[in-house]
């Protein structure tokens, strides 16, 4: 069986992106295999993964402590606004 631990927080900008790399570090030092996941993001700041891909800089900082490539499957919706109203 597959155990997975979710953070959640009450509002934007409250930490929990960090707090997620620390576990990912933490849980890969501790011998464990980790993958970090967000469905859903919305950042104009984005980076790509080695094929080409973008993904949230969050979940591409916390793939990097988790020791893993970064891949568009650990944010596969990446809302990027391009105005008021819209978003790539």
């Amino acid at each position: 069986m597959v155990k997975s631990l979710m953070v959640q927080g009450t509002a934007s900008d409250a930490g929990k992106s960090i707090i997620a790399a620390g576990l990912c570090r933490i849980f890969k030092q501790d011998g464990l295999e980790v993958v970090p996941f967000k469905s859903q993001n919305m950042a104009l700041n984005s980076a790509v993964t080695p094929d080409g891909l973008e993904i949230g800089r969050a979940q591409a900082m916390q793939a990097e402590a988790a020791g893993i490539a970064p891949d568009v499957r650990m944010n596969p919706i990446l809302l990027k606004p391009n105005s008021d109203t819209g978003s790539q």
